[in-house]
């Protein structure tokens, strides 16, 4: 294993994400005014909890000073904690360094988020968020792979759980087995979309949703899907296309009618073997074999630098795929190296593991499975001559990964710390 190290913004942005940040009156005075976390912070026994409920809310994402995102995790363990104020500014200390304080601020609730549709609907829940300067849609999140089982087994991938058909679905119009995205849920999101545009920068559009068991029927919903954006895209922000591995005759559509400009067709996982158990619906609706050779068809359509695919890097340590993490870090890899010499970008994307915890080693060897992966991939990018293109991405909107801060300080725009 390489002795290197990471430095710098990459170097901080790891450390929070693994360590995460205690509770504070800064912290908590902050979520009033910054885009909310999805989970609360959690306050363990014995913590002074000023809520009373054993919970509380907290901001979603911390910009550096040097425009690195980071995603909030709560910890009453950590020794990271937020002192400042609004007027004032907020920093991040470190209990064993409070003399050397890292200026932030919290990415802020925009007044969009409060705001409604012409017909009264609220626009927090018309499919669009941002995380950043990239505006995500996502109208039909449902995905068919929890409705379905085969050998008794969920289809679902097993590290998902956003993706079950629930309420969010329902006020979307998604309905189960009808492909059509409803008019209605278009219009809600042109006035979204035209409510975000006019209140925060964009720079990148990412069209997802959940996945259908027929892959056809799942390209002629985002054609629908694109084809709708792009009506609506008067600045031609640049789109990517973050569907499921699509036909070729649908890829040759998306392309001949130039709807996205990039596209990310998530392969999670390296090897056919733990493809098979990670993502079973992909597997059993579309196959390995099948999805690798769509994004080869994506590179001949759009070009090397142009075709993604995200990768959950940490779920090979959870305990019923029995390896350590040089033996799960050596996999990736291998996987990074394949993908690279094809001229696809694989996108890496923390993921902690449910199982294991009770480990002494647990947040050390995924921690040094994180960061190996993170600097042999850096190096095979060199060796590629490839980069992460910022129309799909960048270091303002990537919030729980590291190829575009590496690759920022690779050129020489920020500290490497050294």
């Amino acid at each position: 294993m390489p002795m290197a190290k990471l430095a710098g913004s990459p170097a901080l942005k790891t450390t929070v994400m693994f360590e995460g940040i205690r509770y504070s009156d800064a912290l908590g005075a902050a979520a009033e005014h910054s885009l909310p976390n999805y989970f609360p912070y959690r306050f363990k026994a014995g913590e002074h909890d000023p809520t009373g409920t054993g919970k509380a809310s907290i901001p979603y994402l911390i910009n550096t000073e040097d425009d690195t995102l980071i995603r909030v995790l709560g910890n009453g363990d950590s020794p990271w904690s937020v002192v400042g104020n609004r007027q004032e500014g907020y920093k991040l200390v470190h209990d064993e360094r409070r003399d050397d304080p890292v200026a932030i601020r919290f990415e802020p609730l925009h007044d969009w988020l409060q705001q409604q549709t012409s017909d009264g609907f609220p626009i927090a829940q018309a499919g669009v968020s941002t995380h950043g300067d990239m505006m995500v849609i996502n109208v039909a999140p449902g995905c068919e792979y929890f409705l379905n089982k085969v050998d008794s087994k969920s289809m679902r991938c097993t590290f998902c759980s956003y993706g079950a058909p629930d309420k969010r679905t329902a006020h979307l119009g998604q309905v189960a087995g009808q492909v059509a995205i409803p008019e209605l849920t278009i219009k809600r999101m042109h006035e979204a979309m035209d409510a975000v545009t006019s209140e925060t920068e964009i720079n990148h559009i990412y069209l997802v949703g959940g996945s259908l068991t027929d892959y056809e029927q799942e390209g002629q919903r985002f054609l629908q899907l694109a084809r709708a954006v792009q009506a609506n895209n008067p600045g031609k922000i640049s789109v990517t296309l973050g569907s499921g591995a699509l036909p070729d005759e649908i890829l040759q559509q998306f392309c001949d009618e130039q709807l996205v400009d990039a596209v990310c067709f998530n392969l999670e996982v390296w090897s056919e073997a733990l493809f098979a158990r990670v993502c079973p619906g992909k597997n059993n609706y579309v196959g390995y074999d099948r999805w690798i050779k769509s994004l080869e068809r994506a590179v001949e359509l759009w070009g090397r630098g142009r075709v993604y695919s995200a990768m959950v890097a940490g779920i090979e340590l959870e305990p019923e795929y029995d390896m350590e993490w040089e033996e799960a870090a050596d996999l990736a890899v291998q996987g990074v190296q394949d993908l690279c010499s094809r001229g696809i970008i694989p996108i890496y994307s923390l993921y902690y593991p449910t199982g294991g915890k009770d480990r002494s080693d647990y947040q050390s060897r995924l921690r040094s499975y994180f960061e190996h992966l993170a600097l042999s991939y850096r190096d095979i990018r060199r060796q590629h001559e490839l980069s992460v293109w910022d129309g799909f991405m960048c270091n303002r909107c990537a919030y729980m990964q590291l190829e575009c801060d590496m690759d920022r300080q690779t050129e020489g725009q920020v500290s490497n710390g050294q």
